[in-house]
């Protein structure tokens, strides 16, 4: 029983390592100085949804699809510790988080769905700045996640090396 405990803390704590790696990279000043990406809430939700897009993608390939699910789960409760450090009561909790979710999966279907570079750079710019982005920011933007992408195919990895920042 208390193997099975240890198992169940340790793959939390995967699971909070996994994030932490995320919304570190997520909250790089250059997204903020050198693109554009509005220093919001808004704009620091969607560094975390695009960077965790990447994530999650990666350890999918990698075929580490439990360490999904854990990513997915530290993400959420990182967003529910966020909610109620403002101040949001367990009463607005649950509407809030599904609006959360929501924009949360609707943007990894956005992403997913883009099947070239200019079609997510258009995807980037609709969510990231909610339609009017700089070209050469939403640009630069894409540029980097196709960078990423290359860099989070490398299966040895353990963690997530997200590569170089723009």
């Amino acid at each position: 029983m208390l193997n099975l405990l240890r198992k169940s803390a340790a793959r939390r704590e995967l699971g909070r390592a996994l994030e932490h790696q995320v919304t570190e990279r997520a909250r790089a000043p250059v997204f903020f100085e050198r693109l554009g990406v509005p220093d919001t809430m808004d704009g620091r939700f969607d560094l975390v949804a695009l960077h965790a897009w990447l994530a999650l993608a990666a350890l999918k390939n990698r075929g580490r699809d439990g360490d999904v699910q854990l990513l997915t789960d530290a993400l959420f409760l990182g967003f529910d510790e966020a909610l109620r450090e403002q101040g949001v009561s367990d009463m607005g909790m649950g509407r809030r988080m599904k609006a959360i979710g929501n924009a949360f999966y609707g943007r990894l279907a956005a992403y997913g769905a883009a099947k070239n570079h200019a079609q997510l750079a258009e995807a980037l710019a609709r969510n990231v700045w909610r339609g009017e982005a700089d070209p050469a920011n939403s640009q630069a933007l894409a540029n980097y996640v196709q960078s990423a992408q290359a860099a989070l195919t490398h299966p040895d990895t353990a963690g997530l090396d997200f590569g170089p920042l723009p």
